[in-house]
């Protein structure tokens, strides 16, 4: 029995990446939209807007997760609060910084509000060792409530 293997045609983009980019982006400063290569281009692009929402998630989840230790996680918080705190505002103000590049993202956090809660809520409890039951099963505080650089829920 022969089998036959067909030649697979690579291209740019699957021979030199950086180069399909730059390429890319130069077909479309001199209006040569014939030769852009579609495909792959929206392929990219549809990444690009399921990178940002996997990002602002998890930044979601890691906020309410440092919110809930500090607030709950007694015997460590003299030890921890600086930093914890620090993250809080970190985590904070990349979410601000991505929902003032993409407005359109803010319905997005309303939407996994409170999954990314809940998901925080064992994150908290797996790293402190504490029962879930200690964390509250409801949110700590709405959306603007943990955004705010001066909340820490205490």
């Amino acid at each position: 029995m022969v089998i036959q293997i067909k030649p697979t045609t690579q291209t740019l983009y699957d021979q030199d990446y950086y180069l399909w980019l730059r390429t890319t982006i130069n077909q479309l400063r001199a209006g040569q939209f014939s030769a852009v290569d579609l495909d792959n281009l929206l392929e990219e692009l549809e990444t690009m807007g399921r990178s940002e929402k996997r990002r602002i998630k998890s930044l979601l989840i890691r906020l309410f997760e440092h919110l809930l230790k500090l607030r709950y996680w007694d015997r460590e918080r003299e030890r921890n609060e600086g930093h914890w705190k620090g993250e809080i505002r970190t985590f904070r103000r990349d979410i601000k910084d991505r929902l003032k590049d993409s407005p359109s993202l803010k319905p997005y956090i309303l939407e996994i509000f409170d999954e990314c809660y809940q998901d925080a809520r064992t994150e908290a409890s797996d790293r402190s060792q504490l029962a879930i039951d200690i964390f509250p099963l409801t949110p700590i505080g709405s959306l603007e409530q943990i955004l705010d650089e001066n909340w820490f829920a205490e």
